[in-house]
């Protein structure tokens, strides 16, 4: 009984990652330290899927002031890094839960929107579509969370070539998904100017109105028992092709969907430690190269290094009978992946 009142107040407090979107990269230089993000002084979670505080944050967590004046350019195409701290003063490589508590777990989502002025402070009213997300590798149990700790706080993704030039707001968010209204958003919106690209209109959504408490990625306890497959949140991620997503999509389902280039497209593929692997043999990026049990490739596709990240949750060997001593183990459990 008590394995089972400890485990539940784990499972209760082990959400909470308090974290804040607070630097860009663009194409790998950085743009500056709460330079042209709409920066939050609180690094609480928003709980309501149907406030305005879901668009940018910014409501019960007041945004940092003055609210910043720049404007950030971004080629169309570009590689775009995101990257997360728990307190506005940046890096704290003394505390073992920057950029986020370890035990947090959940999807990373972008989206974009494109706006009259990107220094504008309304942002009610936009249209939104999401060109990343990062959810669950079912075979190992990672999360795009865990990604971004294992990789210092920074999330990279790609701006789509095709869409058209002009002023957005860049959407940067990861949930802790249990269920609502458990659920916790963190989220702050960088300003940007994209250049180049082209003339397709990508299908979109609205916040609030993209989310709602019954979706099986907001309800589902992603701690207990053990997930085979997750739905990240929100709509699919927008391809420029209109024939898979342009990023990384993980789930342990296999499902298509393919409609013109003016539309979304969403692909969830069946992801496992094998199939990270390159024909080579070596492990793609992110793909986990070792740890406790891994057996698979251990050499990482150029340039990735294989890196020990911190310890995870894992509950797959944890009995019914919830023993304490098989859930401290697997606390331990190491996971390396290519970073």
């Amino acid at each position: 009984m008590k394995a089972s009142l400890a485990i539940a107040s784990l499972f209760a407090t082990s959400v909470y990652g308090h974290t804040i979107f607070q630097q860009m990269y663009v194409n790998g230089v950085s743009q500056g330290h709460l330079t042209g993000i709409r920066v939050v002084d609180y690094d609480g979670p928003i709980m309501d899927v149907t406030s305005n505080d879901i668009i940018c944050n910014g409501g019960i967590n007041p945004y940092h002031t003055p609210l910043p004046s720049t404007v950030i350019t971004v080629p169309a195409g570009a590689q775009v890094t995101a990257e997360w701290h728990r307190s506005l003063a940046g890096a704290d490589p003394a505390d073992s839960s920057d950029p986020v508590d370890p035990t947090h777990h959940g999807p990373v989502i972008t989206y974009l929107a494109q706006i009259p002025n990107a220094l504008q402070s309304t942002v009610t009213g936009l249209k939104w579509f999401k060109i990343y997300e990062d959810g669950l590798i079912a075979a190992n149990q990672s999360w795009g969370v865990d990604r971004m700790y294992a990789n210092k706080g920074k999330v990279t993704f790609t701006i789509p070539p095709c869409i058209a030039a002009g002023q957005y707001l860049l959407r940067h968010e990861m949930i802790g998904a249990v269920t609502y209204p458990g659920a916790q958003f963190y989220m702050e919106c960088a300003q940007i100017q994209i250049t180049g690209g082209g003339s397709t209109s990508p299908a979109t959504v609205s916040f609030p109105g993209a989310y709602h408490g019954t979706d099986p990625g907001i309800t589902t306890n992603i701690y207990y028992p053990l997930l085979t497959n997750y739905t990240v949140p929100g709509p699919p991620v927008f391809s420029c092709s209109g024939g898979g997503a342009t990023t990384t999509v993980r789930s342990t389902t296999t499902s298509a969907s393919t409609t013109s280039a003016t539309t979304v497209t969403k692909t969830t593929t069946t992801t496992s430690a094998a199939s990270t692997t390159t024909a080579a043999g070596t492990v793609a990026h992110f793909g986990q190269c070792g740890g406790s049990s891994y057996t698979g490739p251990t050499a990482c596709a150029a340039p990735y290094t294989c890196v020990v990240s911190n310890a995870f949750v894992s509950l797959q060997a944890i009995s019914l009978s919830f023993d304490w001593n098989l859930l401290t183990n697997h606390f331990r459990t190491q996971y390396s992946q290519c970073l």
